[in-house]
């Protein structure tokens, strides 16, 4: 009689590779029905107060949400790792350089890394990076994918949300940002 083995004759999956497909598959959609490069931001179903996020930075200083209130910040998801997280970056620090530092920001999360592999990548931004290393803030923000980005009013509300990559100095996110309250 034979035995069944416990283990599997399946090849290995790359971890990374595998998710960065899926980060990919996740934005491709959209992508696709616009024919461009970006797709806008969907509104949030009801307005309510962005989740928690506090943060250390490359430096180890806390970051908090609330200290951005009065402006506009825009909280970006994101890893080395993922393809469209790494095409849309530089278009977080030329939306950022558009905008006076009192009305707008820009907080990139990056998920699961540490400073050391994400600095060679970042280098120096004129934005904040902050280190979601447990991946709880992501889970409390509810991101199904990278890279996803939400965009959050003056008074600290969730007002727009996006998974996929984008081009953030497009006119129409521009326009999207001007106009919140």
């Amino acid at each position: 009689m034979k035995s069944f083995s416990t283990k599997s004759t399946a090849p290995a999956i790359d971890r990374r590779r595998f998710v960065a497909a899926l980060c990919a598959l996740a934005g491709a959609p959209a992508l696709r029905a616009q024919g461009i490069g970006m797709s806008p931001f969907g509104a949030q179903d009801t307005v309510a107060p962005a989740p928690t996020l506090r943060l250390k930075d490359a430096d180890d200083r806390l970051v908090d949400l609330a200290q951005y209130r009065g402006r506009v910040v825009l909280v970006n998801f994101w890893a080395t790792w993922c393809p469209p997280c790494r095409k849309e970056f530089p278009s977080l620090g030329r939306v950022k350089k558009l905008f006076k530092p009192d009305e707008f920001e820009v907080l990139a999360v990056n998920v699961g890394e540490d400073p050391d592999t994400t600095f060679s990548f970042t280098g120096n931004t004129p934005f904040p990076i902050l280190f979601d290393r447990d991946s709880k803030t992501m889970t409390a923000w509810k991101v199904r994918g990278l890279p996803t980005t939400f965009l959050i009013d003056r008074q600290g509300r969730r007002a727009f949300a996006a998974t996929g990559g984008r081009e953030f100095d497009d006119p129409e996110i521009v326009a999207l940002i001007r106009s919140l309250p």
